[in-house]
């Protein structure tokens, strides 16, 4: 018995020596045994500096100052982890037993540098000469259990590249994060300092072991950030990717946007200023982001479809969309119901075309109604590209003015914005487009044609000035209000009443904002109408000249009244232009004097001559004749005959 106790004691005694000696030990030396350590054990090197002290029971740990730890061979030249200070402790009872169960992990100011690449992670540690697949040493660490009880980061920088590039870079982070137990779910918690706020993440892995060894495990997700939050539930492996529900919230999108450094950035109303978006969301290892079965409310209008983003700057978008009544009439910023009538001109508002850079990509979306600034479309089936601030919309067909558009519309903001089509329209409300595009509510009828234009400038009255291109129309039988040309034809004053006509066609050109018109045919029971003059789309005037012919009068020649219509969209004046008129009938009197004319000289001559001359070319005949006559008088005269 004796000597078990001396045994013991002798145990006792030299572990008392050993626990003294490392107590004893000069700071610098406790560092240089732990760095030899870490690197016996994982190949990388660990620099500690300043004060070093060493706690044994019941917690086994060490608190130091700067400390580095090297990144894997194949990384970066960075190293994994720096932090200004760091403190760690161990169970020491339970280290004993074979379990390693981490009571506290404390690192003030750290940057933590994590790599993927070729299937490796730096985080992956491995005693010198082992494999990552067969390493008996690495397997043997692996297997103890290994649990987390406390850890706190305070200030850290996040940073993760994938295949040497930058992914996340986090800065100005709080992390917290605990796994009591290996049957016990691991709980994190991070906070990032933002624009307008902070956001707080919260995340549950209910299963850390498995996800640790690559199996694809249960997670949820909570971020909540200044103007909205993001939720999922799912699942997730090592590898970041994901595939579960998720549903993002935007209370104020802009707010939302500027803490994901999209700052400056304006939504339009309607495409949501306050936005709700859910679906069935999988991410891929290389940034792609899958919504199916997606609902989104964006503002007052609903959408459902499906999505695939690549997570770029800025993304590039694939969708395809279905909507009910879709409300965009606020998008573009200008105001064109406040402030003036539209009789006064066009809105000379900026126009913030700046949502054209939020995305690259190509949506196809179909709705009953679309709702757009100064006009609503009815059911359409458009797609619309989007590449760098350039937005083509085609139409395959939309629906609008009661008719149909096929073609394309452009709107370019690279270098200032300009807006150009090409669009083909059938049986189009003519009334229903004149009076939406112009206030000219005169002319109705269905209507067919083609119209190309480009208009550049910051404003809408800037591009109405600068509008050029070509086109021409063809309108079956229609109504002209405030002309009578029965009444104009018959009486001379045309003003009031209505015209119905029975085709209408002509071709034009625009420059400079001006509309130029030389061949409108209006064909109508008892008349013919031609057109020719100017119409002013940037000045909101026009300067027409409207000729109708009565085809029946005057035995069938026809009567002609020219009507000129001049002046300001809103009340232009139709009057006959007596200066044609006067002309073509003093045309017609000075024809008529000189038949009379004419005439009165015929028979004078003839009286003279004594003899009926009826044409201009038979008097020379009958001067011959009556000369001849007379001569052949004087000279039997001359003979003495009788």
């Amino acid at each position: 018995m004796k000597w078990l106790i001396r045994i013991l004691f002798l145990v006792v005694a030299a572990f008392g020596l050993v626990i003294g000696a490392l107590l004893l030990m000069p700071g610098d030396k406790l560092a240089t045994i732990l760095a030899e350590q870490v690197k016996a054990q994982t190949g990388r090197d660990l620099e500690l500096t300043g004060e070093v002290r060493l706690s044994f029971w019941p917690v086994l740990g060490m608190e130091t100052g700067p400390v580095t730890f090297a990144n894997a061979p194949w990384a970066g030249s960075e190293p994994m982890l720096s932090a200004q200070s760091l403190a760690v402790g161990v169970d020491a009872s339970a280290l004993l037993s074979g379990d390693i169960r981490i009571k506290k992990v404390l690192a003030d100011s750290p940057v933590l540098r994590l790599e993927r690449a070729n299937g490796r992670g730096n985080w992956e540690l491995h005693q010198p000469g082992s494999s990552p697949e067969s390493g008996a040493s690495a397997q043997a660490v692996e297997s103890r259990p290994v649990t987390l009880e406390r850890l706190e980061l305070s200030n850290a920088r996040l940073i993760y590249l994938e295949n040497g590039a930058v992914s996340m870079d986090f800065a100005n982070v709080d992390l917290s994060a605990r796994w009591p137990d290996v049957t016990a779910p691991m709980e994190m918690q991070a906070s990032m300092s933002v624009p307008g706020g902070a956001v707080e993440v919260d995340l549950t892995i209910p299963d850390l072991p498995a996800f640790s060894t690559g199996v694809v495990t249960p997670l949820e997700l909570g971020l909540t950030a200044p103007g909205g939050d993001i939720q999922f539930s799912g699942r997730v492996n090592l590898a970041g990717e994901m595939d579960g529900k998720a549903t993002v919230t935007a209370k104020d999108t802009h707010k939302m946007l500027a803490a994901f450094g999209q700052g400056g950035v304006t939504v339009p109303k309607g495409l949501g200023q306050v936005a709700n978006v859910s679906g069935q969301m999988t991410y891929t290892q290389d940034g792609r982001i899958s919504l199916r079965d997606m609902i989104a409310v964006l503002d007052h209008n609903r959408l459902e479809g499906e999505a695939d983003i690549q997570i770029s700057d800025p993304p590039q978008i694939t969708a395809r969309l279905d909507a009910g009544d879709l409300d965009l009439s606020d998008v573009g910023g200008s105001d064109t119901s406040s402030g003036g009538s539209q009789a006064e001109g066009w809105s000379k508002a900026p126009i913030d075309a700046s949502f054209l850079a939020l995305a690259n990509g190509r949506i196809r979306l179909r709705a009953n109604s679309i709702a757009v600034p100064g006009m609503v479309f009815g059911k359409s089936d458009l797609t619309l590209s989007l590449d760098r601030s350039r937005a083509v919309l085609e139409m395959h067909p939309a629906t609008l003015f009661s008719g149909q558009l096929n073609g394309q519309v452009v709107a370019n903001n690279r270098n200032g914005l300009s807006v150009g089509g090409n669009l083909t329209a059938n049986n189009i409300d003519i009334n229903e487009a004149l009076v939406t595009l112009g206030d000219i509510k005169r002319l109705s009828g269905k209507g067919s044609g083609h119209l190309e234009f480009l208009g550049v400038g910051l404003t809408e009255d800037q591009i109405m000035q600068s509008l050029s291109g070509k086109g021409h129309i063809e309108v079956g039988k229609g109504v002209i209000s405030g002309l009578d040309l029965d009444r104009l034809m018959g009486q001379g004053k045309g003003s009031g009443g209505t015209t119905v006509f029975n085709s209408l066609s002509a071709s034009f050109t625009m420059k400079d904002g001006d509309l130029t018109n030389n061949d409108l045919l209006m064909k109508l029971d008892n008349f013919r109408a031609d057109g020719a003059g100017r119409i002013g789309l940037g000045a909101r005037d026009i300067d027409y000249l409207f000729t109708p012919v009565a085809l029946r009068a005057n035995s069938g020649q026809g009567i002609s009244v020219p009507v000129r219509i001049k002046g300001p969209w809103s009340n232009p004046s139709i009057k006959p232009d007596l200066t044609k008129v006067i002309e073509a009938a003093a045309e017609g009197k000075v024809k008529e004097l000189e038949g009379d004319a004419k005439k009165k000289v015929l028979e004078k001559v003839g009286k003279e001559l004594d003899t009926t001359v009826t044409d201009t070319d038979q008097i020379e005949d009958a001067l011959k004749d009556k000369l001849e006559e007379e001569a052949k008088k004087g000279l039997l005269k001359l003979l003495g005959g009788d």
